[in-house]
């Protein structure tokens, strides 16, 4: 008669669960896949699928630790903090081309029109909302959801499941990344942000000299002409940079599950 005992059934769901709520943490941070726009029981579909595709490759844990006692708990949250870290390393990347999208929108005057951001679910620029677009559909023409994937099923070799989590150099590093992100976004929104400071001042000039001209009638076409114009000549520039964004994004994934 075939039986089973309890200890098999502990590291069966050992072998399933801890891997599970990795996947699930990167999935709830990932972009594009950890939007508002995918419902969560999509998410958690996709979550399962994963972790069976990744079952096979994923090492044998040696941990023999009672899931829920205080210490597989604690591997749980470990799991989940790797995960999510995993996902804001590249989640940072798109919000910082949504706060580079606002500067630009602010100086061109479309601060008034707003559309809901599908990541967060608030009101954002719609100059904004044209970025994170473009963002997302070269994430998707690169493959970078796949790429999340593998980075994802190394993670289990270069740090597998134990008691031992993501250490605090790898968080003060996604911080640091955080930082550089946000950086070559000004660079990304300065040649905009610059060229439309320059006509601003040009029309404070024209107001002070023809104090009798409507500037607000005059100037916001204006504005927003040339700020599209602006934004169309800088798409050449933009593919570049957001090349060089994501590759940083995979390697600081990396860098979170390196020991």
């Amino acid at each position: 008669m075939f039986t089973i005992t309890t200890n098999e059934i502990v590291q069966l769901v050992q072998m399933w669960l801890w891997p599970f709520f990795r996947v699930a943490g990167l999935l709830m941070t990932a972009p594009v896949i950890g939007t508002r726009t995918v419902p969560v029981r999509v998410r958690l579909v996709m979550a399962v699928l994963i972790t069976a595709i990744l079952f096979p490759v994923i090492p044998e844990i040696k941990t023999n630790v009672n899931p829920v006692s205080a210490e597989g708990i604690l591997i749980t949250v470990k799991q989940i903090m790797i995960g999510v870290s995993m996902g804001l390393s590249m989640r940072v990347v798109f919000i910082a081309l949504e706060m580079a999208g606002q500067a630009i929108g602010q100086l061109m005057g479309l601060m008034m029109a707003t559309m809901v951001d599908p990541n967060n679910g608030n009101q954002v620029p719609i100059i904004g909302q044209f970025y994170l677009l473009l963002a997302t559909l070269l994430f998707i023409a690169i493959d970078g959801h796949l790429i999340m994937i593998s980075v994802l099923a190394e993670s289990f070799n270069s740090m597998p499941v134990s008691t031992t989590g993501m250490s605090s150099e790898s968080a003060w590093e996604i911080v640091l990344w955080a930082g550089t992100i946000l950086k070559t976004a000004v660079v990304i929104a300065l040649p905009a942000i610059v060229s439309l400071l320059i006509v601003n001042l040009s029309f404070g000039v024209m107001t002070r000299s023809a104090p009798q001209l409507n500037i607000f009638a005059v100037g916001f076409p204006i504005m927003i002409i040339l700020g599209v114009l602006i934004i169309f000549f800088n798409l050449s520039s933009f593919v570049p940079h957001m090349m060089e964004m994501f590759d940083g994004g995979a390697l600081m994934m990396q860098k979170v599950v390196t020991p």
